[in-house]
């Protein structure tokens, strides 16, 4: 059967009694070759499981025969329906048909199958149980088994890295095709997603993770699926840019997570929020930059300032960036509540650092008169170094002491 386009932002209400447990969604766009296999696959694999299920092709924008193909998938399987939209994009084709799902657990597979299908009964049981709200498929995690090319292996790891570097994430594989949430988290969280596309799974998950929900992560079998239609430089370029756009609405305190913990009666914090081990990785990732802005910014006021000057407004500079990140993405202060007052004390830190540059600029003019201006840089980074070191004790036990703020 043909499910009604609905509008995404509209999210249906709970479940009926006699609603399917799952809806099995997959995302295809020019798959006419590999949906009937996949589908049968599927649906074969479905009915040996203890739940009653839907399988739902979500039909974004093809141009090829797909849409025949899953027409015709609808009326020889009782439980395949097909929604059809307009526009590409895996995010968008999720969000729309979970939003208006009927089901309890709503799961995501890719078209190509490259996840062992016998993972998914331990991928959903934990949701239908209560016992958490989101399960995902992890490559990397101990005990998964992937098969697939070297260079899609280091991109997979590097991009997690980013994401644990950057936001501060648990999980260890963002980017599996493989994925499951309850309804009612659903229907909490997917107004909160931006993005339509690829880093739609990322920004769920992060989202889910920052609201202090429960995400169950199973290793998998997976394999490499060579025919893999994705443009990994393009997408990888997206995911960039949704990671800072992301990064920017947690640091500003958009997101009303605290809200969204309350209603589905999650009363604990993020577990993370205050680890050292943690805080310490991502303080030493935005010192590195903040070190080579400053550097950069040094070498670009020089031409017109005076040694002293070019060194006190390139601090000033990357001291306020420099505290914003801290606030945000170290520490775990959100919204705008002391933000002033943060400020004010990370000037006061930025001061300390500027006595100790400055002192050590004036040491090595009092050395050597006329030093080159990369002696000079040099010289003031390593200085900075040594006032990173600084700035990470004195924000941590004085500037954010006490954790979060909502």
């Amino acid at each position: 059967m043909t499910a009604p386009v609905t509008d995404p932002t509209e999210v249906r209400a709970d479940p009926a009694p006699d609603s399917p447990a799952l809806d099995v969604v997959i995302p295809v766009h020019n798959e006419e070759r590999a949906l009937p296999g996949s589908v049968a696959r599927a649906h074969r694999h479905l009915s040996t499981l203890p739940y009653s299920f839907r399988i739902t092709v979500a039909d974004n924008a093809s141009t090829d025969a797909t849409a025949l193909v899953a027409h015709r998938l609808s009326h020889e399987y009782d439980e395949v329906s097909v929604v059809h939209l307009t526009e590409k994009g895996r995010g968008r084709a999720l969000k729309q048909v979970w939003s208006a799902s009927p089901a309890r657990v709503l799961v995501y597979m890719d078209v190509d199958l490259s996840t062992d299908l016998n993972a998914l009964l331990p991928l959903v049981a934990p949701l239908l149980s209560g016992h958490s709200d989101l399960a995902i498929g992890t490559r990397l995690g101990k005990g998964a088994r992937t098969l697939r090319g070297p260079k899609r292996e280091v991109i997979s790891r590097g991009y997690n890295l980013i994401l644990r570097g950057t936001l501060r994430t648990g999980f260890s594989d963002a980017q599996c095709g493989f994925k499951a949430i309850r309804a009612d988290v659903a229907r909490e969280l997917l107004p909160l997603v931006e993005d339509t596309s690829w880093f739609f799974d990322t920004e769920l998950l992060v989202l889910a993770e920052r609201a202090g929900l429960r995400i169950h992560e199973l290793p998998v079998d997976w394999v490499d699926d060579p025919d893999s239609r994705v443009d990994v430089l393009r997408t990888a370029r997206d995911d960039l840019r949704g990671i800072a756009r992301l990064a920017s609405a947690l640091v500003r305190g958009r997101m009303p997570l605290a809200e969204v913990r309350e209603r589905l009666g999650r009363t604990t914090a993020p577990a993370a929020e205050g680890a050292v081990g943690t805080q310490v990785a991502v303080f030493a990732v935005i010192g590195v930059f903040s070190t080579l802005a400053y550097a950069v910014l040094y070498l670009l006021l020089r031409g017109r300032l005076d040694p002293f000057w070019a060194n006190a407004v390139a601090l000033v500079l990357t001291a306020v960036a420099n505290t914003s990140a801290n606030r945000g993405f170290t520490f775990g202060v959100r919204g705008r509540r002391h933000a002033v007052r943060h400020q004010a004390q990370g000037l006061a830190v930025f001061a300390v650092g500027l006595a100790v540059t400055t002192g050590s600029l004036w040491l090595l003019h009092a050395v050597d008169h006329a030093p080159g201006r990369v002696v000079e840089m040099l010289v003031l980074t390593g200085a900075n170094l040594f006032v990173t070191v600084m700035r990470f004790v004195a924000m941590r036990l004085w500037v954010f002491r006490g954790g979060v703020v909502s």
